[in-house]
Formats: C-alpha cells, structure tokens, sequence
C-alpha cells in the first residue's frame, strides 16, 4: 500500500508538526507533501522525514517570512499535487492540506487540527489584529476570506473520513462541513514516570508572541500581584511590545529550547494558559511535568484539565481579562495543597505519544479495511452479469411495446 501524507506547510515546530511526527511514525514509508518547506535540520531530525515534496510556493520569494500572503494561491497549490499513483491519503490540515484531490478508488482520511480559523469563526479577530477592518484592504481581505470559505466548503466532501484534535473541532467540524469526526487527541511527550522537581517561587507562561494568545493580559495580571514572579517563555511579532508592559516581577525568557523549557514546567508552581485553543499542547506538557495549570476555561483545554474533581490538575478562568488572571491566581495561591504532581502526571499521561500512535493507526486500518471492501463489493457488481443484461433488455422492450400501444 502507498502512503501520501500531506502537510499545510513547514517552517517551525510547532503542535501540528508534533502530530505529524506522530503519524510519520506510524508510516514511516509514506511520502511527505507540503506547500512549501524551510524547516530547520534540527527540527527536520525531530520530525524524521528527511525530504518532503513542495509546491511552486517553494520558489514564491519571502514565503518563509510572509506566507499568509500567499494565501489566494494556496488552494491552486494544494489542487496541483499528483496524487493518483497513491491508495490512501493522510492530511493533516489546519489550512488547505485537506482540499488534495483524490479519485473513487483512494481512501483520503483528514487529521484537522482546525478548519481555517481566520476564514471562519475567527475572521473578525483576525482582520481587527492585522489592522484591515476598514478601507479598501479590509474589503479586499473580507472578499478573499469569502472565496476560501466556498472554496473550503466545496472540498470538504472530497474527505472520507475526518479526524479532530478534539471534541471542540469536532463541534468546528460539524458546523462547517456538516461532518461528524472521530476524536483522537494530539500526541504529547510524557515521561513514563514523574520526573520529580522541587518547586520555586515563580509561575510560567510559554507559546508563540502572537496576540490571540493572550500574553499581554497575563503580563498585565502580574502588574496586580507584585509579590509574584512570571517567567515568559517565547518568540514571536509581540516580543518587543509584551517586553515592554513587563514590570519588574515579569522575566521575558525569549525562545528556550524543549529540555530548558520542560525543566521551568516541572519547577514552576503553576503554567498559565490564556488563549483559546483548538486542543493546547504545551498544558498537557505542563502537568506531564508534574504542574497543574491555571487556563482559560475555553476550547480544548477543557478537555485536557481536570478541574471539578477532589483530585484536580489545574482550574480555569473565564475571560482572558488581567484582573480575572489575577484573582485565578490568588485562588490557586489560597488552594495550591490540593494540587498534586503524581495527579497531574497521571493525568497527562491520556495524551502520551504511544497511545496516539496506537489509536490512530488502529483508526486507519479499520476505516481503510472498510474502505476497501466496499470497493470491492462495488465493484464485483459492476458489470452486470449477462443473464442481468438480458432480464434489463426484456424489461425495456416490454416497456417500448406499451408506450407503442398507448401511443
């Protein structure tokens, strides 16, 4: 059986290129297509795939930098990948991976991470960050986001089968394409056993510096607890904005590499998480490190935190706000007895990257097995046998004689 795996596009390691590293894993045989391709050899060695087949957008100039600018052409390079020689397709897709076209007899089963979040429910807040709301940009940006809403629609047929990183694109899912999925969550790196830190007297935030995950308001929460110390873990286009609201008790720790980062989680006291995500990976990471996690109560980090439990991992907040961070905060402070390690490291252990690999890989041969034999069945039936023809032949001349004799 050949295998095709096709990926939106590479250039960082980020929780998308960990699930598909995951999937690698589990075809290890299988050809990569993407986009476009610049990812660093050091996270080229982590996802395990030594090359991987690009599209013209490989030779567009700056496309590493500025790739959303790209993003009219997107569907035509997706659409432009030979695909015919292959018997099953895997997207993984939070862009354009899942619109690869296909033929009847190839199965195409679609891991998404995330319809296209600007083009749907995230439009609004997409054109307000980039400042287009107005003017003729914002029309134009409105337009294009339109045209790849009908464009997104119109290939979701073109998938078999659909996978969610969790209930909450499940639900995505549903409302957008009018599909049920499966739920398998994403694979995270869990230690077998609780590597055991002695805490310190800071909390902790990581991700990408970008806005919709909320850093700014976490910072800004610290300006209310000035006896409290955060550490801020990333890069990103708000780097030197956040550097600036920071206050005393707020270090910006820039980009660490995974071991660093892995080892601020298990001595912090707790991980904070404002952005609504579609699953969240670094809070699974968090309490795989032994550290409950203080979140925003929305998206799939619902699914991943247990909060109303006598066992909790972690607690939520409702709005992304800087008071609301604050007072979740001084009441995690007032409950931080009731959170214990073993507890969160249990916990964390649901999401481990051997049992993603188990699952999914049982999820694709029982969905391809039925694939084929369906196909087969179809196709035994076609063409009719003769003694079929000639019963069809009698039925239609016995038809032409009544039409004849009513005529």
């Amino acid at each position: 059986m050949r295998v095709a795996i096709i990926h939106d596009w590479l250039y960082t390691l980020g929780g998308a290129e960990k699930v598909l590293a995951a999937i690698l894993q589990c075809y290890p045989q299988a050809d990569l297509f993407c986009l476009f391709d610049i990812m660093p050899d050091g996270d080229r060695e982590f996802l395990g795939s030594a090359q991987s087949h690009s599209s013209f957008l490989q030779r567009m100039p700056g496309v590493g930098r500025n790739h959303r600018l790209y993003l009219p052409l997107m569907p035509l390079a997706i659409e432009q990948f030979d695909l015919s020689s292959y018997d099953l397709v895997i997207s993984s897709s939070y862009a354009v991976a899942k619109g690869v076209i296909t033929g009847p007899d190839q199965m195409h089963i679609s891991y998404v991470h995330s319809p296209m979040r600007y083009a749907w429910d995230l439009q609004h807040q997409y054109l307000r960050e980039s400042g287009i709301t107005h003017g003729l940009k914002g029309a134009l940006a409105r337009m294009l986001l339109h045209r790849m809403r009908l464009w997104d629609t119109r290939t979701a047929n073109g998938v078999d089968v659909y996978v969610a990183n969790s209930a909450f694109v499940a639900r995505r899912i549903k409302k957008v394409y009018g599909r049920s999925a499966e739920v398998i969550h994403p694979p995270v790196a869990v230690p077998p056993e609780l590597n055991s830190r002695p805490k310190e007297d800071f909390f902790l935030t990581a991700s990408r510096l970008v806005p919709y995950k909320n850093t700014h308001a976490i910072i800004q929460a610290f300006h209310h607890l000035p006896n409290e110390r955060l550490i801020v873990v990333g890069d990103g286009p708000e780097a030197s904005r956040l550097a600036r609201l920071a206050g005393p008790n707020v270090t910006m720790a820039g980009y660490l590499p995974d071991d660093e980062l892995r080892a601020l989680m298990g001595a912090a006291q707790a991980f904070i998480f404002a952005a609504e995500e579609d699953f969240g990976i670094a809070p699974v990471e968090a309490q795989a490190e032994g550290t409950p996690v203080i979140a925003l109560g929305r998206g799939g980090v619902r699914e991943s935190i247990v909060a109303e439990d006598i066992n909790p991992t972690g607690m939520f907040f409702q709005v992304a706000d800087p008071l609301a961070i604050a007072e979740a905060i001084r009441t995690f402070m007032r409950r931080s007895r009731e959170f214990q390690p073993e507890r969160c490291h249990a916990n964390a252990l649901r999401f481990s990257t051997g049992r993603f690999i188990r699952e999914f890989s049982a999820f694709v041969t029982l969905h391809h097995t039925r694939f084929e034999e369906e196909r087969m069945a179809y196709s035994s039936s076609y063409p009719p046998r003769p003694d079929a023809e000639s019963r069809n032949d009698d039925a239609r001349a016995a038809d032409l004689a009544f039409h004849a004799r009513h005529w």
